[in-house]
């Protein structure tokens, strides 16, 4: 199943191939080879060379579609690794539970924390139930009611941002979809508690935003995070959605484009083939520098906090020209 979902990238046809010769030679070796063996340690040596090669010199395309693979951790996946202990609550007190936007209260080493993020399927059937990620407002309205309880308690909040945008169905906008982000967005502004955000995987549009208010904003090394879609991008410029390697180039979503930019604070390094292929590495990599940011966070009083934090996306977008 794993080569399966692989394979769907082609730009990792070369390293599944070595894989599938090493795998071959590994059966061989058992019977202590010497020639099987040194062919072992070319073809490993090759194949972490080719590794290296290629996700350093990942397209913004192609780090969009390796952050889609249904293999990479989800949210849940992150926080049963990051916290001691933890629980989920449902819920917006308003007649709804979305399940594509997960919240609860948990143990960062020994910090109460409430942790709020968007949670995709593991495969069709656990993303049709999830909405593929997508809150409803309803998801945004049970976010805003944990993160009012942080506030009242003094909880530090942590975000985790994994979707291509809000639900945009016709249902959502009935129910007020726009009215639920802003709030969230003027609310967060507000709250007195630290409040980390880490975009996990694709942070797309206002769905993103929704939750994306932070006093630091940290970001996994290969994840993408941007204005719209590539593919909604390139229809809406050129009514092509051919030209979305174009358009992702344009948009700088990459974690690197986005420190340059000041957008995000700090990027957290990956292992080497994504979250997806070491995800206990990469939770411990979250944990640590969630950490520290936090601790630092704690030591500035409430007032500071939040102004720093208006001052940070006031800043957003600001260029000077001759």
């Amino acid at each position: 199943m794993a080569y399966r979902k692989v394979l769907l990238l082609s730009f990792l046809k070369p390293v599944i191939e070595l894989e599938y010769q090493l795998e071959k030679l590994d059966k061989m070796s058992e019977g202590s080879l010497l020639s099987a063996k040194k062919q072992l340690d070319v073809i490993k040596k090759n194949l972490l060379s080719l590794k290296k090669d290629i996700f350093n010199s990942l397209t913004p395309l192609q780090r969009l579609h390796l952050v889609r693979q249904s293999d990479r951790p989800t949210t849940l996946d992150y926080i049963s690794y990051i916290m001691n202990d933890w629980i989920e609550l449902h819920g917006d007190r308003g007649g709804t539970e979305d399940p594509a936007l997960v919240v609860g209260v948990g143990k960062l080493s020994n910090q109460t924390v409430v942790f709020i993020g968007h949670q995709r399927g593991k495969d069709t059937k656990d993303n049709v139930i999830r909405n593929f990620g997508m809150a409803s407002p309803g998801g945004y309205r049970k976010a805003l009611r944990l993160m009012k309880h942080a506030n009242k308690f003094n909880f530090p909040i942590l975000t985790f941002i994994d979707t291509p945008g809000a639900w945009a169905g016709i249902e959502a906008e009935k129910l007020g979809q726009g009215e639920a982000i802003a709030v969230n967005l003027r609310e967060m502004f507000s709250l007195n508690v630290p409040i980390i955000c880490t975009i996990i995987g694709e942070g797309g549009s206002g769905g993103a935003l929704g939750i994306g208010i932070a006093d630091r904003i940290l970001m996994l090394q290969y994840a993408v995070y941007t204005v719209a879609t590539p593919e909604a991008c390139a229809a809406i410029l050129w009514k092509d959605s051919k030209k979305s390697l174009v358009a992702a180039e344009s948009l700088k979503i990459t974690s690197y484009d986005l420190k340059i930019l000041g957008i995000i604070d700090n990027i957290i390094e990956e292992p080497l083939g994504g979250s997806q292929a070491d995800p206990v590495y990469a939770s411990s990599m979250i944990k640590n520098q969630l950490i520290l940011e936090l601790d630092n966070l704690l030591q500035l009083s409430n007032e500071d906090r939040k102004q720093l934090r208006y001052d940070k996306f006031r800043k957003i977008g600001t260029f000077y020209e001759n």
